[in-house]
């Protein structure tokens, strides 16, 4: 399906990715109508081995040498000037963005496809990404032409993406591995205005300049002290409304009404992240009028966690 310019829906180790002959415009054009994303939101293009990811750049710095040592196979998706692709990959943009996935799924089809495979979330755009087989099937039923069920993903939020093209190198999205532990490799790291959570002008890489991952509901963050969501909830709950709250296992107590579901623990924070997008969607099945959310600490997959939901949120207390 992906060599005759379908569209596969398929699991990695981060989210499901709606995937396409990289150098088939026609394939890539037809994600964006499936997805219904704007075509200034450019794509992933995902690799199975290092001669592949090489043979889509200009130059192969040896920085990427030393990142793909450390992080590929996995969740780092690397920004580098690009060769011929079709437009609609790269939106424009004298860049590509590439990653070596580590999930043997995705690395499985991308090799018997014989091509790299351009992918965004396999989600409706603005939706919350998909982490099950059956996101994908809420979303995209009857508009794509394969799902490979692989289960859960494991770390359920996207990519990290770093753009390598400028000094110092700029963080475009927190993803599973935090900005600190791409310090210890790339030294001093700039962040985009996107990583912080607000919405950049142009697009340089996917999950920059729109609105992403919303619920239906209206979601409310609450930044702050750990007691101010439990007022917001309870000041909404006074409205009449149907309230979720979405909070972590150490602090469920704090919330008297309303309904509630914990992410996991903060000594476990990669659980929180693995639980985020299935909780909003919940909340969806739930039928909830608005979402109190709290933010989480700024460490490590946290980082990723709040960027999320600074993205979903329709405010920000």
């Amino acid at each position: 399906m992906i060599r005759g310019g379908g569209l596969v829906a398929f699991p990695t180790e981060t989210v499901y990715g709606l995937g396409a002959n990289a150098f088939d415009a026609g394939a890539v054009r037809r994600i964006f109508e499936a997805k219904g994303r704007p075509p200034d939101n450019p794509l992933i293009v995902h690799v199975s081995s290092l001669e592949e990811a090489k043979a889509l750049v200009i130059e192969w710095p040896s920085l990427a040498d030393r990142l793909a040592a450390k992080f590929w196979p996995g969740p780092l998706t690397l920004v580098m000037k690009r060769r011929d692709l079709p437009e609609e990959v790269t939106a424009g943009l004298p860049t590509v963005a590439v990653r070596f996935p580590a999930h043997p799924v995705a690395l499985t089809l991308i090799r018997l496809s014989g091509t790299p495979i351009a992918a965004p979330s396999a989600n409706l755009s603005g939706r919350p990404s998909p982490t099950t087989a059956e996101h994908v099937v809420q979303d995209l039923w009857g508009r794509i032409d394969y799902i490979l069920d692989g289960g859960s993903t494991p770390f359920g939020v996207e990519s990290t993406i770093l753009d390598i093209t400028r000094r110092p190198c700029v963080l475009l999205r927190p993803g599973p591995i935090a900005p600190e532990d791409l310090e210890r490799v790339v030294g001093q790291l700039a962040l985009s205005k996107a990583a912080l959570g607000e919405e950049a002008e142009v697009a340089e890489a996917p999950g920059m300049k729109y609105r992403h991952y919303s619920p239906k509901a209206r979601l409310i963050l609450v930044r702050g002290e750990t007691g101010r969501a439990a007022e917001v909830a309870e000041s909404e709950i006074a409205k009449g409304l149907r309230v979720g709250i979405l909070t972590c296992d150490e602090h469920t107590h704090m919330y008297k009404a309303g309904v509630v579901i914990s992410l996991g623990k903060l000594s476990n924070p990669y659980s929180i992240a693995h639980n985020l997008f299935t909780s909003l969607r919940k909340f969806d099945e739930l039928g909830v009028d608005v979402i109190v959310a709290e933010e989480f600490p700024q460490r490590g997959i946290l980082f990723a966690v709040n960027n999320r939901l600074r993205k979903a949120a329709s405010e920000i207390i």
